[in-house]
């Protein structure tokens, strides 16, 4: 029989397991009460059955990544549990048997939920959507932490950034100059979803886009008024963004925080520019 120590930190890791394969807790196998969750049989073959494997982390008090992974947390004078962690740096989404407090010396194990094969595992690209958006608000900023200035239009440079804004001086919180690097694009309504909306100093992204799907444009050109661009990947959230909306949003944020786009050619974007997907191959 489980002690309440164990079925916190057994309970809590199962938790976290259904939580990122979006699986009800009761669909998952019970380890043994003597068992590790984490690094025990029960779990690790039932995930070999999905074609899927847990990875124990060298140092998950420095891990980061634009996903979910599960960390066991340790706080002083507290009984341990496991929490999901997100983002590149990471933060708490999900604790189940926690207070979502979560500092890196208290991340003793970390794992990553990962396929076994990933090659039979990628993702089919998403179908580019037919309709169009606008653009509501375009924002820059000279460098990391600096306010947002609003623009009623821009100079879109190719493989840069937006004229003025720190992706193309190279002053932000990531690098710039790589892979969708140069433009971050996000949604009015998902700025809205919350109260009070998240505000272009908290959001930090260059253009909102209102009527339009944007996790639909990863792998395909697309327009913005008369400028190519290219959708490149989801702007995931990360502790930098809760930092500066100053309150838990990084769950609520997941698969909403927008788009990472590469600009193919100069131009010049407006408020009021139509956003549309074009016809093209997307990427492979």
């Amino acid at each position: 029989m489980l002690s309440l120590s164990q079925t916190r930190l057994h309970g809590s890791f199962l938790a976290c397991v259904s939580y990122i394969l979006e699986l009800a807790p009761a669909d998952l196998p019970r380890p043994d009460a003597d068992e590790d969750p984490a690094s025990g049989w029960t779990v690790s073959r039932w995930l070999g059955g999905l074609g899927m494997g847990i990875a124990k982390l060298a140092d998950p008090a420095s891990f980061a990544w634009a996903g979910p992974w599960i960390a066991r947390v340790q706080a002083p004078d507290a009984e341990p549990r496991y929490a999901v962690m997100f983002g590149v740096p990471s933060g708490v989404v999900w604790d189940p048997a926690g207070d979502g407090e979560a500092r890196p010396e208290w991340l003793v194990e970390g794992y990553l939920l990962a396929a076994a094969d990933i090659s039979q595992a990628r993702p089919p690209l998403p179908t580019a959507p037919t309709g169009s958006g606008a653009v509501e608000g375009i924002w820059v900023s000279p460098s990391a932490g600096e306010p947002a200035r609003a623009l009623p239009r821009a100079r879109a440079l190719a493989g840069q950034g937006l004229e003025g804004d720190r992706h193309v001086a190279g002053t932000g919180t990531f690098p710039s100059g790589r892979p969708g690097s140069a433009l971050t694009l996000v949604a009015a309504e998902v700025c809205e979803s919350f109260t009070p909306p998240l505000t272009a100093d908290q959001h930090r992204r260059n253009v909102v886009v209102r009527g339009l799907d944007l996790n639909r444009l990863v792998g395909h050109e697309f327009q913005i008024g008369p400028v190519h661009c290219r959708g490149m990947r989801l702007c995931e959230p990360c502790t930098v963004v809760q930092r500066y909306v100053g309150r838990p949003v990084l769950r609520d944020l997941v698969h909403r925080g927008g788009l990472r786009a590469d600009i193919l050619a100069d131009g010049e974007i407006q408020v009021g520019d139509a956003v549309r997907a074009v016809a093209a191959a997307p990427l492979c």
